[in-house]
């Protein structure tokens, strides 16, 4: 008994300590560490963490179902017949227009999030993509389809960066990542969802068998909109804007469950309030803020990098021009098309979800290397059988090209698609933190719109020797990651507000991790 006692005083030792020393971020980690309760016995925050299942994290679902559509599309009859059998340099248009939306929509995003909030960022871009999905539904030529489609894309970047954020700055501490993971996987429920009412309605005589997958766009981002209303604002948001009664309430009621009185509320407060005052100091609220210090630089770097990456590791053949794919290995028929698009998708969502929960448990680094290797394996295999194929037209090479975009699968979803939206938030503090979102959007859909204008061309042209540029790239990611990505594994992100940064501000980052560690330590003792 006697030494239960002893360690709870030295946890309060520790609080006082670090309370005295204004080292808020070892009193969060400390009580923190403290909490052995789980999110789901705490009523205020299951509800939040259930309400984000119809408001933020429906988000990427909607963003799964836009550019996933037009890859079921491309297998409808009716749709390429109505469309004039578009192939090559035109298909390759008609995907991009995506992306290209998305691009024009990225630099004002972080001004819109900053200046009016999280969640009005996330309502805009739904309402801006209910209108882009109408009038693809309406479409009465190419010009109209791909105008449509730009429209979409536009709409996409402010939905994602405010609902990524949203979910980073109203999460608890001990769930952030993980949820941050979920974000992700969620592109597969509405990649599912459209290759399942495509399916559905290609044998329609009318042209609603592509109509309908069209208008059904518009229903995520309806969820959304409605869900989204039941959520507070990022109390990250609120302390910027000099709200602290506002913020300080959230805090309580979803990181306390009410208790006034909590010190856990009250010192992540006070950590959110310093640290954003630091990080005024440290720089301008600017795009110049990026390559102001050698840290910012550096995060700025990773951002576009992971953007390039997220897109260009092979996924957008995937996801976008399946059915090419399929051609180039002797599948014609339509139904089988749809059935192995359908199979991709459904089996995607299995392994992002399942990977989402024991991804961040994990150090981001090992996740990242061991996620580019296999790609890596996967490509090089896939090449020499499409290769061989083309040779023999043996069926058993193409059996093995449909087999490796099945193990391709859970490759890219340990860290691409489980750690991008946990792993960002780790990078960036809060004054920069919808700018470098935003870059990792620019690069990503500048990215995929070069991919998806490209990738028909090269297909068509080039064959299985296209395959070989991925491989070249994605030996790239590699020396990339092993050289230049930081560990952020086991910190909050608050001390991480001065990763990269000069002497000054290591010794602060070391003193939080020092005093953390024996917050860890105490606890560790605690449980045993």
């Amino acid at each position: 008994m006697s030494n239960a006692v002893e360690e709870k005083e030295q946890q309060q030792q520790q609080i006082e300590y670090a309370a005295d020393s204004l080292d808020y971020d070892t009193v969060v980690s400390t009580l923190a560490a403290q909490d052995r309760v789980p999110w789901y016995k705490k009523p205020n925050l299951r509800r939040l963490y259930l309400l984000f299942i119809g408001s933020v994290l429906c988000v990427e679902t909607t963003s799964g179902y836009d550019a996933s559509v037009t890859n079921g599309l491309q297998s409808v009859p009716l749709w390429n017949s109505y469309f004039h059998n578009p192939t090559g340099t035109i298909l390759g248009l008609i995907g991009s227009m995506y992306a290209l939306g998305a691009i024009i929509s990225v630099p004002f995003v972080p001004y819109i999030a900053d200046r009016f909030g999280r969640k009005f960022t996330t309502q805009l871009g739904c309402l801006i993509i209910c209108v882009g999905a109408s009038i693809q539904t309406a479409s009465q030529n190419r010009g109209m389809f791909m105008a449509s489609r730009a429209i979409i894309g536009v709409g996409i970047t402010p939905a994602i960066v405010g609902a990524s954020n949203l979910i980073s700055e109203l999460a608890h501490p001990k769930e952030r990542a993980r949820l941050g993971s979920l974000f992700n996987a969620f592109f597969f429920t509405g990649s599912s969802l459209a290759a399942i009412i495509t399916i559905a309605t290609f044998r329609m005589k009318s042209h609603w068998a592509w109509r309908i997958p069209s208008v059904f766009q518009i229903l995520p981002a309806l969820v959304t909109l409605t869900f989204i209303q039941l959520i507070p604002e990022s109390p990250r948001w609120l302390i910027s804007k000099n709200r602290d009664g506002d913020a300080l309430a959230i805090l309580i009621k979803y990181h306390a469950e009410g208790d006034e009185n909590s010190e856990f509320a009250r010192a992540e407060f006070s950590q959110i309030k310093q640290t954003i005052a630091l990080e005024k100091e440290l720089a301008k609220q600017s795009w110049g803020a990026l390559i102001a210090t050698r840290g910012n630089r550096r995060r700025a770097m990773i951002a576009a990098f992971l953007g390039l990456a997220t897109q260009w590791s092979g996924n957008g053949l995937i996801s976008y021009y399946l059915s090419p794919i399929l051609v180039n290995v002797g599948i014609t028929d339509s139904l089988t098309k749809q059935a192995i698009n359908l199979s991709i998708t459904l089996w995607g969502a299995m392994t992002a979800f399942t990977i989402a929960f024991f991804s961040t448990k994990f150090p981001r680094r090992k996740v990242y290397l061991t996620c580019t290797l296999s790609i890596l394996t996967v490509f090089v295999i896939w090449t020499a059988a499409s290769a061989r194929y083309q040779a023999t037209k043996s069926k058993s090479w193409s059996g093995l090209v449909i087999a490796l975009i099945f193990i391709y699968q859970p490759c890219y979803n340990m860290a691409f698609n489980a750690l991008s939206y946990a792993y960002l938030p780790e990078l960036f503090p809060y004054q920069i933190r919808t700018r470098g979102a935003s870059v990792f959007q620019w690069f990503s859909r500048a990215a995929l719109f070069l991919n998806t204008f490209v990738n028909p061309i090269g297909m068509k042209n080039a064959g299985w020797k296209y395959l070989c540029s991925y491989c070249v790239f994605i030996a790239f990611e590699i020396a990339f990651i092993f050289f230049l990505f930081p560990e952020t594994y086991g910190k909050t992100i608050e001390e991480l507000a001065f990763l990269y940064e000069d002497d000054t501000h290591h010794e602060q980052a070391r003193r939080v991790r020092n005093h953390k560690d024996d917050a860890d330590h105490i606890a560790e003792e605690e449980t045993a």
